[in-house]
């Protein structure tokens, strides 16, 4: 069975970030894993460079459109060959075979009577290239995903009829439960189209950058629309409106999208193939977007970061395994340094380069570096037992794209080494002359550290390749139906000894972007309006997400007067634990069952050695405290605001 696997194509309006890095690795890591299994996968990335947005960018830049589009689309292409990423096709909407086959997908809509023409007059965000009525707009003016200020456009317009799918979409939706993960995405989607679907305008007359109307219509006023252009790269990357090369590819296994654009790869473009008639992909998988330090990342802040710098300073496996590990798939990720030089630090060196480093010393020192597997399972059958349940296990947290839990399940693996190791003392075993439970117990090691690296090898390509040499082997698909499918242990060989995999970092490698300190003067600026210190953008509101909850659990906290521990469903795949000081003013058995505000995106921190993942809405005044609660009952995660 083929498997197809795609990145969204990046905008070229601005150099690659740790966001887009993010999705790469992700994408890249899951090509990896179906070709470590054997399966025939192909894997595209490539870049989206039409649109007003990049005619503009241009402008400013004070170049032609097609060379700066050209210079951007490259960083990108050059960063992710210098990560190695695996892709087999690197894509960009200027192609000409793509032109031609999104030209190809239009003439197709219009003649099924899906597209058609008319004017639409309508409040447009510049920076979404998108179109949004006046309900959704907020204070009737600005952008509701982006927060910018919109602009009244009227225009002649292409239309596709996307209210003739909604039906369609939302049965879609109900028969495949993983066409979106995690699924807790998927009520933002349904609830959106069972809102009603407009008919969405597909071309422009107000700029001239984007892919041409087809000959047929002979009307070179208009270009497309942008998303109708870029989503369809999906398919022309794999022949759609030349040869149909490789449409056998088709559908696709995943498409990795930020949670951001998540509306049009789940609204838009499942349309767009019925239309055309094509089956829809399997999953579309939304991720979270990444902050740092706490704070959302912003060119005015000065806080963003790029994967180059942390990946030279770091190196780009430490920094795949920390931004793989460091958060849950669809949940937001915080960056810091010291995050990552504590995984750095803890899991790699300790757990795992440590473990390399002790069997290569063992086995020197008591068989001259060779290793025998022919007695581990007499004295190690329960750690083998142990080893191989965790290995089972592993193909579910990668098929639904929780690579966090992946590598937790995977790091058992070092635990049960390094456990046997303190637990069997070979050193001990040697002086009393027992050798083959010593030398077994190495061999142990060995085998654990084999197929942990095999599994390991997507995440880490480079790094498990220097295990694997060591310990005599190579990692592809023999190796993984041998060790890790075969539960079969390694032949006898001779370990190589190997410089430390990952030395330890004491202290940060690159430059912290300076933070304001809260207690610093104020420099004075002249205004003509009045003092108010308090004031916010609209922009700096929609960065707090506010969700109803459900009180599914609650208990008091031991030794404590004021602390109640929640559990709290928000319409997430798993509860949150919510850690509140509300003690004095509920009992922990009154809040069972009813509905609260929640804080879904607040940094998580320990109360007490207790996570708490959000925090409840509250008002307090002389007369005591209560919760914000809706007025009417909601279901658990529907948004605030």
């Amino acid at each position: 069975m083929s498997k197809y696997i795609t990145t969204p194509i990046y905008y070229v309006n601005g150099e690659a970030h740790i966001g887009h890095a993010y999705t790469t690795f992700i994408a890249d890591t899951m090509a990896r894993y179906e070709r470590l299994k054997g399966e025939d996968t192909y894997f595209l990335t490539g870049t989206d460079e039409h649109g007003q947005k990049i005619e503009e960018s241009a402008v400013k830049a004070g170049k032609p459109t097609q060379e700066f589009a050209d210079e951007i689309s490259a960083t990108f292409k050059n960063l992710w060959d210098e990560f190695e990423i695996s892709y087999d096709q690197f894509i960009r909407t200027t192609d000409e075979d793509h032109k031609k086959g999104v030209q190809k997908a239009f003439e197709a809509m219009y003649a099924k009577g899906d597209i058609y023409k008319d004017f639409y007059e309508g409040h447009y965000c510049v920076s979404c290239e998108t179109f949004f009525p006046e309900t959704q707009l907020v204070d009737g003016e600005f952008c509701p995903d982006c927060g910018r200020t919109t602009s009244i456009v009227k225009e002649e317009s292409y239309f596709f009829k996307l209210s003739k799918y909604e039906d369609r979409l939302l049965k879609h939706y109900e028969d495949n439960p993983d066409f979106i993960l995690p699924r807790s995405r998927a009520n933002e989607v349904i609830n959106f189209v069972k809102g009603g679907l407009r008919d969405l305008s597909v071309t422009r007359t107000s700029f001239t950058w984007g892919v041409k109307m087809p000959e047929s219509l002979n009307d070179d006023k208009h270009v497309m629309y942008v998303w109708l252009d870029a989503l369809m790269n999906y398919i022309t990357a794999l022949g759609y409106g030349k040869d149909d090369a490789n449409m056998n590819y088709w559908p696709a296994s995943t498409h990795f999208v930020g949670k951001d654009i998540l509306r049009f790869h789940a609204i838009y473009w499942p349309a767009f193939l019925m239309s055309l008639d094509l089956p829809l992909p399997k999953t579309i998988g939304a991720h979270g977007w990444w902050t740092r330090d706490g704070e959302k990342m912003s060119k005015s802040k000065g806080n963003v970061i790029s994967p180059k710098e942390v990946a030279d300073a770091y190196g780009v496996e430490n920094l795949r395994y920390f931004m793989l590990r460091e958060v849950p798939f669809g949940q937001d990720g915080d960056f810091s340094q010291r995050a990552l030089i504590d995984r750095i630090n803890s899991e790699l060196s300790n757990d795992l380069g440590n473990l390399l480093n002790r069997i290569i010393g063992m086995s020197g020192k008591y068989s001259d570096f060779e290793i025998d597997s022919k007695d581990v399972q007499k004295y190690h059958s329960k750690e083998l037992d142990a080893m191989n349940e965790a290995l089972k296990n592993l193909d579910g947290f990668m098929e639904n794209l929780q690579t966090h839990r992946y590598l937790e399940e995977l790091w058992k693996l070092f635990a049960i080494g390094n456990g046997a190791i303190t637990g069997f003392e070979p050193w001990a075993k040697m002086k009393e002359g027992k050798v083959d439970e010593a030398l077994a117990t190495v061999a142990l090691v060995a085998n654990i550290l084999a197929k942990a690296s095999i599994m390991l090898s997507p995440i880490m390509p480079k790094t498990t390749n220097i295990i694997a040499d060591a310990l005599n082997f190579e990692i592809n698909n023999e190796s993984y139906k041998d060790l890790v499918l075969g539960e079969n242990l390694l032949k006898l060989f001779n370990i190589k000894k190997v410089p430390p995999l990952f030395p330890r970092v004491e202290e940060p490698l690159m430059e912290e972007a300076p933070v304001a300190q809260p207690n610093a003067p104020k420099k004075e600026v002249k205004t003509d309006k009045k003092e108010d210190d308090n004031l916010i953008e609209i922009g700096q509101f929609f960065e707090t997400s506010l969700k109803v909850g459900v009180v599914v659990e609650a208990e008091e906290v031991p030794k404590s007067k004021k602390l109640l521990k929640l559990q709290v469903d928000l319409g997430e795949d798993t509860n949150r634990q919510v850690v509140a000081g509300i003690k004095e003013f509920y009992s922990a058995e009154s809040l069972i069952g009813t509905q609260v505000c929640v804080v879904a995106n607040l940094k998580p921190a320990k109360l007490m050695g207790m996570m708490s993942e959000g925090m409840l809405l509250a008002a307090k005044d002389e007369d005591g405290l209560c919760l914000v609660r809706p007025e009417k009952p909601k279901k658990a995660g529907t948004p605030i605001g």
